[in-house]
């Protein structure tokens, strides 16, 4: 196997990737039965249904199903849950149970993941290996423990080979486990960030070859289904927002001017001083947890650049293009931020947080390498997508670990492009990035490992033997192999 060098790239998808930069570029404006989304543009912003737990518990029902769906105020031929783009945001505490009744209305199969949950990949818990056909209803049911950390959260189906299409096709939505000692913020938001591209019928377009070697990114970008909404304000009020990366492929290096940001936190991590930051960028499947202090003016939300590698520089990446809605050589505009009135009383400051377990201090049973590859099939002409030189295989268990131990793992990327590592079930502190310390406690479950490079995270097996997976965010690399399973026993 041999790394595949740029101009191979070009060689391999060349023809597809043409056809879906000049024809989805010329429909990014025009929908379903002639709808044009200009006309949504800077509509309020609104944010899914709520389902909120009652009682220690949260029972529900998702309905996976294709129909013609409200998206960026038009009608879209897409998936959804509930009929919704996003579906539903969950709402639970610490100690609750989760039970949901997934119907599979879709015409393949489907599972459910909650993506980040600290909770049991057994049975009908958070299991990946689950297969719920067409037109089947299962059952799964999720116990978190009283200790579990706030944040935000977020399901997605996890079925091997059709992740990317189903959520590039709408199924997704947000988990907020609330905190038990309540942040005072003035309102709070929950923003899920998604793309998506339309063929000329105005349903979702099929992947190409190149777009899957690259990672698929969409030329509407949404939040909440909508394409650039305003959010209004007064000023001197204390925002949360709660941001969710649902995209496939997409980095999302994110910037407000003319606010004051600071992160709480990200993923499921929490740090104990609010962090002020001007952006920051989330890996697909990363989660920020976001205050905003308000100040008179407008601006905008905007998604710049992001170099993913020599891969993603061929005419997107993440990459501003001026023919996309919202789209400049600098950004594309997400949101518009209107904060003008009168001033609101400010609320009461935010109080340090607890201070977070530190695996640097603990003894660690085992260290592992993971190797990241991808690289043409000698003979075949196609492309290989690896961990450790092998593509996934279910029925093959890779890695084997004891509940109640600590590990090191040593992530490496020898590829030329960027990779991020998604583990289920256990987050990872991080240690290195890059040749550089982590100084402080920082928890995450989607690392980004850049190109020809290594990252150093320990992971702490609490509770919980079974099997799962782990795998590269960039989905597209996931459905074509990069995954591995282990095994806590």
């Amino acid at each position: 196997m041999e790394p595949i060098s740029r101009r191979r790239a070009l060689q391999l998808g060349g023809l597809g990737l043409a056809g879906v930069i000049a024809g989805g570029v010329g429909l990014a404006w025009q929908g379903c039965r002639g709808t044009r989304f200009d006309a949504a543009v800077g509509v309020e912003l609104s944010e899914p249904s709520v389902l909120a737990s009652s009682g220690g518990e949260l029972a529900l029902e998702l309905t996976a199903a294709e129909g013609d769906l409200p998206v960026a105020g038009g009608r879209v031929r897409a998936l959804g849950f509930n009929g919704g783009l996003p579906g539903p945001t969950l709402r639970v505490w610490p100690g609750d149970r989760i039970r949901v009744t997934l119907r599979n209305r879709l015409a393949e199969p489907t599972n459910l993941h909650l993506h980040g949950l600290h909770v049991s990949p057994a049975g009908n818990g958070d299991n990946p290996f689950l297969r719920i056909e067409p037109g089947q209803d299962f059952d799964y049911e999720y116990q978190l423990l009283d200790t579990h950390p706030p944040g935000a959260y977020w399901y997605h189906p996890h079925h091997h080979q059709l992740v990317a299409d189903q959520i590039f096709g709408g199924l997704y939505g947000a988990i907020i486990v609330d905190d038990i000692d309540p942040v005072p913020v003035t309102r709070e938001r929950v923003l899920v960030i998604s793309d998506l591209t339309l063929d000329g019928g105005g349903r979702i377009a099929p992947a190409s070859t190149m777009d899957r070697m690259l990672g698929r990114e969409g030329n509407l970008v949404l939040v909440n289904g909508q394409l650039r909404p305003t959010m209004t304000a007064a000023p001197g009020t204390l925002e949360r927002w709660r941001i969710v990366n649902a995209c496939v492929s997409r980095y999302l290096r994110l910037r407000l001017d003319g606010q004051q940001l600071r992160l709480l936190g990200l993923d499921s991590g929490r740090f104990t001083e609010l962090r002020p930051v001007e952006e920051f960028v989330l890996a697909g499947g990363n989660r920020a947890d976001l205050l905003v202090s308000t100040m008179a003016g407008s601006g905008q939300l905007l998604a710049l650049p992001v170099d993913r590698g020599a891969m993603g520089m061929m005419g997107r990446g993440g990459r501003g293009d001026p023919s996309l809605p919202g789209g400049d050589a600098t950004g594309t505009v997400l949101a518009t931020v209107e904060v003008a009135g009168a001033a609101a009383s400010q609320p009461a400051p935010v109080p340090p947080q607890p201070s977070q377990r530190d695996l640097r201090r603990e003894t660690v049973a085992a260290t592992r390498t993971f190797t990241l590859r991808m690289g043409t099939a000698m003979g075949a002409g196609g492309m290989r997508f690896t961990i450790d030189g092998r593509e996934y295989d279910p029925d093959r268990t890779d890695h084997t670990v004891r509940v109640g131990t600590v590990e090191e793992w040593t992530l490496v990327n020898e590829s030329p492009m960027d990779h991020s590592l998604h583990l289920h079930v256990w987050p990872m502190q991080l240690l290195r990035t890059g040749g550089r310390e982590v100084t402080e406690i920082t928890w995450q479950d989607v690392v980004n490992i850049p190109t020809h490079n290594r990252v150093t995270v320990r992971v702490a097996f609490d509770a919980y033997p079974g099997r799962t997976v782990y795998h590269c965010h960039i989905l597209d690399h996931e459905d074509l192999g990069m995954m591995g399973v282990i095994e806590a026993r």
